[in-house]
């Protein structure tokens, strides 16, 4: 049953791939949304329904399929080596991996508010809520790739620099957009 953990962890890592392709992806279409919200007819009301059906499609076809193989393919690979349970890395990685899960959940309900016609987040706030996805990507590669080389201290302060580094350049690239928006 080892010989097989290779390919499990291959496919793991593509369904990881996948899933995370989603979840950058939808937000991206929730700013797109939220923007052609504010259009004139019939610009708007064709925009609408063309985001509303790909975050529908994106999210039923692509995202949840994924999750689930993800959460799949890592339960069985645990199966197969349970002693990774009682490492603490593991215990923070799948903190995060609860935190991406969460993250997938928050996407389903914007995704359910759209539909009704209700924009509760400005274009700027999904941004930022675009680079969750990044932060938590981030945090969990280096928790299994590092394992207990990574000092806690230093990862936490490592991700919240880099979090921090991700919301400055968000507000650099709208003031930018701004600016030429303001030149004749």
């Amino acid at each position: 049953m080892e010989s097989a953990y290779p390919y499990l962890k291959s496919l793991h890592i593509i369904f990881v791939v996948s899933w995370f392709a989603g979840l950058f992806y939808l937000p991206r279409l929730f700013i797109y949304h939220t923007e052609a919200h504010t259009k004139p007819e019939p610009a708007r009301g064709i925009l609408l329904a063309e985001y509303r059906k790909n975050e529908k499609l994106l999210f039923n076809a692509i995202m949840v399929p994924a999750m689930w193989l993800t959460i799949l393919s890592a339960s069985w690979m645990l199966y197969l080596i349970p002693a990774w349970l009682e490492q603490s890395w593991m215990h923070l990685k799948l903190t995060f991996v609860a935190g991406v899960v969460a993250y997938h959940f928050y996407c389903r309900k914007l995704i359910y508010e759209r539909r009704q016609d209700h924009f509760r987040h400005s274009s700027f706030q999904l941004r930022l809520w675009n680079e969750v996805a990044t932060v938590l990507l981030f945090a969990i590669v280096f928790l299994v790739v590092l394992k207990n080389a990574l000092d806690w201290i230093y990862g936490v302060v490592g991700l919240l620099v880099f979090a921090v580094l991700i919301m400055m350049a968000v507000r650099l690239v709208k003031r930018r957009r701004e600016q030429k928006q303001q030149k004749p």
